[in-house]
């Protein structure tokens, strides 16, 4: 049973949406440490001994100077870190609520940055207050996707403020309504000190949401650099692997058959200038369909699509 979940787990983070990976990301490690902490329990004789708070700690959001400067990866990995079940929970579900809705209106090649930047955002702000408000009840660590989830809601109300949500118990909503008071709850549970330092990286990560779809209607998309970074990493890491780190030589040589092979290619360029022309018109037949999807949805909401037309959304969210 174990094999057969794990394999379930390794075809959706291979082949599922980037949703999917976040999600996925976030229970492994919620998993990984609370049998860690299991463990630690165990064999300290029922008692959690300094060490579990010491390795949490290592991988949290410090707003202390000193800590911060020694620890600097917190930044990123406090937002894949949950220790409390409703926690975690309520995080993901609004991620996959929500980052739906932006996947499929602006591409799910802009999810991750996203969930980065508002995490960064909301990590700065907690920070920033727990400094510059000595007094308020801030804390020493911060830990959670909430900043990043943030992002994720606001940017999807900033995007399509009309669009329909069903609730439990309530019926249908509009989503700027929805965003309007989950933003409103944060900024009213601040003077009451309940997880002070959470609420306002809450509100960092949601005005980051609204700031990068201002910046993407205005032609500038943040994602872009996040992409780029993320991608040499990831083709880094792929030639260390695959033993491709050293350059060939390169090897010059005349090519004999050179005047042939240039009349050949440019038969071929003849034939292919007619192909792409009629590529240029299936590509904008394939918009025009991607335009009707999207009035649909914003005029009667995502669940209104037919079986084909959210597989075509789906689809077109990939391209």
């Amino acid at each position: 049973m174990l094999q057969s979940i794990l394999n379930d787990v390794k075809r959706e983070f291979s082949y599922g949406n980037m949703v999917t990976r976040i999600i996925i990301v976030n229970i492994v490690v919620f998993i990984a440490i609370n049998i860690f902490k299991l463990f630690l329990f165990i064999s300290n004789g029922g008692q959690l001994p300094a060490l579990y708070d010491q390795v949490l700690h290592f991988f949290c959001m410090s707003s202390e100077w000193p800590y911060f400067l020694t620890h600097p990866w917190g930044l990123i990995t406090s937002m894949f870190l949950h220790e409390g079940f409703w926690h975690i929970l309520w995080n993901m579900l609004f991620l996959y609520w929500f980052g739906r809705i932006v996947g499929d209106f602006i591409g799910n090649q802009r999810i991750l940055p996203i969930y980065l930047l508002g995490g960064i955002a909301g990590a700065i702000l907690f920070f920033a207050s727990a400094n510059l408000l000595p007094n308020m009840p801030i804390g020493r660590f911060a830990l959670g996707a909430s900043a990043g989830v943030m992002a994720i809601v606001v940017a999807a109300g900033a995007i399509s403020p009309d669009y329909i949500m069903r609730l439990l118990f309530i019926g249908d909503v509009k989503l700027k309504y929805i965003v309007a008071v989950l933003v409103f709850l944060d900024l009213i549970v601040i003077p009451n000190g309940g997880n002070t330092g959470g609420h306002i990286a809450h509100l960092g990560g949601a005005f980051f949401g609204w700031f990068f779809v201002f910046q993407l209607r205005n032609g500038n998309d943040l994602s872009r650099p996040v992409n780029n970074i993320i991608d040499s990493i990831s083709n880094f890491f792929k030639s260390l692997f695959s033993g491709e780190t050293r350059r060939k030589p390169k090897v010059a040589y005349r090519n004999p058959n050179r005047k042939e092979q240039v009349k050949a290619r440019r038969q071929r360029s003849s034939s292919s200038r007619g192909q792409a022309a009629s590529d240029s018109s299936k590509q904008e037949g394939h918009q025009e369909k991607l335009d009707a999807i999207l009035d649909k949805i914003k005029q009667s909401g995502y669940e209104s699509l037919s079986a084909e037309e959210k597989e075509f959304l789906f689809n077109a969210s990939k391209k």
